[in-house]
């Protein structure tokens, strides 16, 4: 007991100490102005970021404001942007449809579960990046194109991934909902239709994977609360029994192989 009041005794001597010592350093560096000598800092100038309108006098001015403040905006929600764009959506429902189907509660964490689905969606989308990368990007860094030119360009690969797994029915039921005349070429297609129409196409396709996922551990399910209530245990619940069934079963064949090859195979 006395060595642990000691011990605490101790940190707390050494943290009254360190916030003595912090504020005479800021007292003594508001006494010069704020001008104190930081390390590693001599002779480094860093870049100022300031947005606000002031007194402009010009409206280019004004709008060259809101045009970083809508930039900032859109890099804000790119992430949500990309993941309705790509393989993302049907591979992390699928990977959860797998979760709940061997019934292993939260193992995979979700965690490793977005992790997974990440980096497949990232293999998957590849040759859409590397287009992107080769038609826009690098020709827009280097100046050969304008911004238009260069968003026309990194658009393109996006929506020709996207057609390939959109079905006509999902992009005529959001034609129909815009109230846009019918296309005659897939150049004639919006992109505020394409996306959710690719979306809910990936949302089904999803499901239709997950429903195949679940019918083998379903019949060990059953075979297993036939079992137990052949042998008349009818008060011992069949999950916690079919569990490492489940488990022997999906490693014997090799389940994350069979999984994540037929999702990536899928977008073929």
């Amino acid at each position: 007991m006395k060595t642990w009041y000691g011990r605490i005794s101790v940190l707390s001597a050494c943290a009254l100490g360190a916030l003595l010592v912090g504020g005479a350093l800021a007292h003594a560096d508001a006494a010069s102005g704020g001008n104190s000598f930081v390390p590693g800092t001599s002779g480094v100038s860093l870049p100022s970021l300031s947005l606000s309108f002031g007194n402009q006098q010009k409206p280019q001015d004004v709008v060259s404001v809101l045009r970083i403040i809508m930039m900032l905006t859109v890099l804000s929600l790119a992430p949500a942007i990309l993941i309705m764009m790509t393989s993302f959506t049907r591979i992390v429902v699928v990977l959860s449809f797998i979760r709940q189907a061997l019934g292993t509660q939260q193992m995979p964490p979700n965690q490793l579960i977005v992790g997974l689905a990440l980096f497949l969606s990232f293999f998957v989308m590849a040759p859409t990046f590397k287009a992107v990368t080769n038609n826009a990007l690098e020709p827009y860094m280097n100046e050969k194109i304008d911004q238009k030119t260069a968003y026309e360009r990194a658009e393109a690969p996006f929506r020709e991934f996207m057609f390939a797994q959109t079905r006509d029915k999902d992009l005529e039921l959001f034609l129909s909902l815009s109230k846009e005349a019918k296309p005659k070429t897939r150049a004639d297609v919006p992109t505020y239709v394409l996306v959710p129409s690719f979306v809910i196409s990936e949302l089904k396709t999803a499901f239709q994977i997950g429903f195949m996922l679940y019918l083998p551990f379903l019949v060990l399910d059953m075979v297993v609360a036939s079992v137990l209530m052949a042998m008349g245990m009818m008060m011992l619940p069949p999950a916690v029994i079919s569990l490492p069934f489940k488990l022997l079963l999906f490693v014997l064949i090799d389940g994350w192989d069979l999984v994540v090859g037929s999702l990536v195979k899928s977008f073929g």
